[in-house]
């Protein structure tokens, strides 16, 4: 019963790991001493964060900037993870983006860019790292992956962004499918979907321009049931454990970390 959240050695890549949600993650993985790679779409913001990181928790953070909206950007991602390791212990799908219009006016190149990304970029990316995911997975030592959605793809959003609750919806019932297709091959599958936390998407969602620092959350915090907005504890915590002995018979699921929303 020793060690069963345990990350230590670990490989792991966080995908949109350079600010907000993956960010959180990357840092929760490096203190608890896994090895983490992050990608984004923006070299120069993905490889400060993760000198940051670093800095901060120590251990090995490795930016390779990549672009998981495309498959040619997935491909070259995959081909450097390859050149740098062997195997791959945990894949968090996180990368992903909103589009907001009103609903006359929602443009074709919002549905698509929004679907690429969070949905086509999870399923390939998963994909072309299943060699990777496998090398080392064992009945009793398992790879895992973690698809993170949101509580948009459970409940209706509140902000006019037509396409990014659907394609949520989409990544929860992908991690249904897959996880029904990996796991006899030692690989785990199950899925985050976060409510309201610090994070840039959420900052220009509510009026705050993207600028984190300075949104009120507290008073955004209010009107969520737990009294408050989500910490990168709370976030880092569940991956953890999805990524870890404790998660070992817990397969298929989507689990809300969102301080009650979508119960109450």
């Amino acid at each position: 019963m020793q060690n069963l959240f345990s990350v230590q050695d670990k490989v792991v890549v966080v995908t949109g790991g350079s600010r907000g949600i993956g960010e959180m993650i990357a840092a929760g993985y490096l203190a608890n001493g896994a090895k983490v790679y992050i990608t984004s779409r923006k070299a120069d913001v993905c490889n400060a964060t993760a000198g940051r990181l670093m800095e901060t928790y120590g251990g090995e953070c490795v930016s390779i900037p990549a672009d998981m909206a495309t498959l040619a950007g997935i491909e070259g991602f995959v081909s450097e993870l390859c050149s740098k390791e062997t195997h791959l212990d945990v894949l968090v799908n996180n990368a992903g983006v909103a589009w907001g219009a009103p609903l006359e006016d929602f443009p074709e190149v919002g549905w698509d860019k929004v679907m690429d990304t969070n949905v086509k970029g999870v399923f390939f990316l998963t994909q072309k790292l299943l060699p990777l995911l496998e090398q080392n997975a064992a009945h009793n030592d398992p790879a895992h992956v973690i698809n993170v959605g949101s509580i948009d793809g459970i409940k209706t959003p509140i902000f006019d962004n037509f396409s990014y609750g659907p394609s949520k919806a989409a990544v929860h019932h992908l991690t249904r499918v897959l996880a029904a297709h990996l796991i006899k091959r030692h690989i785990i599958v199950n899925g985050i979907a976060p409510g309201p936390f610090p994070t840039y998407m959420l900052s220009a969602g509510v009026g705050g321009g993207g600028d984190t620092e300075n949104t009120d959350w507290d008073a955004l915090g209010k009107g969520n049931p737990r009294g408050r907005v989500g910490t990168p504890e709370d976030i880092a915590g569940l991956a953890i454990f999805l990524s870890s002995r404790a998660s070992g018979f817990t397969v298929g699921d989507v689990i809300t970390c969102d301080g009650g929303s979508v119960v109450s």
